[in-house]
């Protein structure tokens, strides 16, 4: 048996991808196929360039052949180089070249065609039940293919976690790339075209990063970019089950997504569309039209109007209960997601602005339904200019409760998340429903425990612009303010809801606010440990924070953390802590279940 892979790299023998080697294998066979490989090729010539001793020119290739991204040279039928046709390094071999050195020796990656030994049953890798999807955020248009970069990272650094806690396992987690950008048409090049030229290197970055938030807000382009990242998703599914069939019927799949990725998924899977909200906003102008006085023919001519409306959604209605009798809803995925892991997500912003507001139940359902998603978990860096924290959308109360530590990855015996009981991140803030007269005991809490040592977590891998995602964020907030400011208030509880929203984040001035939406006339119960009340207790946490660095400066952290996530070794842990866990655990109920 032979390994499956054609082409691969000169030195790390790691193979292209399978597209891309397809390609060449087609364009080699149809250039060289009957020709016999050179023992030695001859690749230089003894004449020296300019009179310079050691550079030397490569011979000329004979046959060339471009790719999407790259292109690649043969200057015979066994000497054959890859390179890239980006910018920089177009200007890298100019500049090189000019200096007297070759193309190949100055960027080009050398190429072998076959397999480097005959494949055994032993190089088997261990059986995938567990694969996990790896979606991008903003930004891929700028930097193509990083996604692959990225998931190539993350899935080396949890190779290593592997080999040393999970050692003893006969399974592994596989981890794939999504990229879902690239495929897009959008609008073409318009927004190109009315570009200025003025600044034109920040206005391309703008336009190749923050525009795709724009687009996501556009009613016009919104559903391409849900289609282009579901059908990704259900294509590489029904691929990897093609070339795994036992794996559809025993094997789980996680998602892992970044930033804007975040946001679209969570839709995809919960099937959130606008159009909800415009109905409700319709609805609130109906009402307030009943509130205000108006003439005889006016408002005649407003009954009719919702006579009509009403028989428009009874024609409506029956026309979907017909169509539903005869016709299969099809899921939006192929799959039942098992674990959604968001990094660095301003999901909780968007839902906050769709009308989300805390309710007085723990449960993850109010946001993400158990039947779609067995476990959601929001992960950030506490610098991460872009994150925002879910808990206190479902219980009001944990904006002041500390997010979960993620352990370090070299930590001995950590104590398992499961058992970490819910702390105050400030006592002074802690709400509470005891008179100004009364005196507020002191209660233990991070903020009064000693400082832990810290560790820098990760480093930043990519240079995407942070004033593009900032000011993206800052765009999209403003977009929805305007729409859903008109029913927002009305869908809280009470006005106190909106008004409290902020005393997590507030400076430490403020004074302690009852809390009345979320917990009625409760008041905010602690024990004497400073834990919260298991009554008032989240099901599952959600919020899992990273550490920060001693060492790393705040500021300089807030522009690289969001692209840091992808190397860090206690993500990786963190992330096959749970994906094992939930697996072991299947298993145990397994071997329990009556024969």
């Amino acid at each position: 048996v032979r390994k499956r892979e054609r082409w691969f790299i000169d030195g790390t023998w790691q193979p292209l991808e399978e597209e891309e080697s397809n390609l060449i294998e087609q364009e080699h066979l149809s250039c060289f196929k009957g020709q016999q490989m050179q023992e030695n090729f001859d690749m230089e010539v003894s004449k020296p360039v300019d009179g310079k001793e050691g550079l030397f020119l490569f011979a000329t290739a004979v046959h060339s052949f471009k790719l999407s991204r790259n292109h690649v040279d043969w200057h015979s039928v066994d000497e054959v180089y890859l390179y890239s046709d980006a910018t920089t390094s177009k200007i890298a071999r100019t500049v090189t070249q000019k200096l007297g050195f070759s193309k190949a020796s100055s960027s080009g990656t050398r190429l072998h065609r076959g397999y480097v030994e005959e494949a055994t049953l032993e190089d088997k890798p261990s059986q995938t039940t567990h694969i996990v999807f790896v979606v991008h955020g903003i930004g891929q248009k700028m930097d193509q293919g990083r996604i692959i970069k990225n998931t190539a990272m993350m899935r080396d650094t949890a190779r290593k976690i592997e080999e040393k806690y999970f050692c003893n396992l006969a399974t592994h987690v596989e981890f794939l790339p999504v990229e879902w950008r690239s495929k897009l048409a959008l609008d073409g090049d318009t927004v190109d075209s009315i570009t200025p030229d003025k600044v034109r290197g920040l206005r391309d970055m703008l336009n190749s990063s923050a525009m795709d938030i724009m687009y996501y807000t556009s009613p016009l382009y919104r559903d391409e970019l849900v289609k282009g990242l579901q059908q990704e998703l259900n294509r590489l599914y029904m691929l990897f089950c093609s070339r795994n069939p036992e794996f559809e019927e025993k094997g789980k799949v996680s998602i892992v997504s970044h930033s804007l990725g975040c946001v679209i998924t969570y839709d995809i899977m919960t099937g959130w569309n606008p159009v909800r909200l415009y109905e409700q906003l319709l609805q609130k102008e109906e009402e307030d039209l009943e509130d205000r006085w108006m003439s005889y023919e006016e408002q005649h001519l407003l009954e009719e109007l919702y006579i009509t409306k009403q028989r428009l959604r009874e024609i409506e209605e029956r026309l979907h209960e017909l169509k539903a009798s005869t016709i299969s809803k099809t899921p939006a995925l192929k799959f039942k997601v098992e674990n959604f892991f968001c990094m660095g997500s301003p999901l909780a912003v968007f839902l906050a602005l769709r009308g989300i507001r805390p309710g007085n139940s723990g449960s993850q359902d109010h946001i993400l339904p158990r039947t779609i998603c067995n476990r959601l978990l929001n992960i950030f860096h506490p610098t991460d200019p872009v994150a925002y924290r879910l808990e206190p959308l479902i219980l009001k109360h944990y904006s002041n409760i500390s997010p979960v530590q993620i352990h370090w990855y070299n930590t001995a015996n950590p104590l398992p998340y499961e058992h970490m009981k819910p702390s105050f991140l400030n006592p002074t803030k802690e709400p509470t429903s005891v008179t100004e007269n009364e005196s507020i005991p002191t209660i233990p809490s991070p903020a009064t425990s000693p400082v832990m040592v810290r560790r820098h977590y990760g480093e930043s891998i990519t240079n995407i612009g942070k004033a593009s995602i900032l000011g993206a964020a800052s765009i999209g907030k403003g977009l929805g303010g305007m729409l859903f400011s008109r029913f927002g208030r009305s869908s809280a509880p009470t006005s106190q809801t909106s008004e409290t929203g902020k005393e997590g984040t507030e400076g430490e001035d403020k004074k302690p606010v009852a809390i009345h939406s979320t917990v009625g006339t409760l008041t905010f119960p602690h024990s004497s440990s400073g834990f919260l009340d298991p009554t008032l207790e989240l099901e599952h946490r959600i919020d899992f924070e990273l550490r920060e660095g001693l060492v790393e400066s705040r500021y300089w952290s807030a522009v690289t953390s969001h692209t840091a996530y992808w190397s860090s070794m206690d993500i990786a842990l963190f992330l096959l802590t749970f994906m094992y866990k939930q697996d072991q655990e299947d298993a145990d109920k397994s071997n329990l279940d009556p024969v």
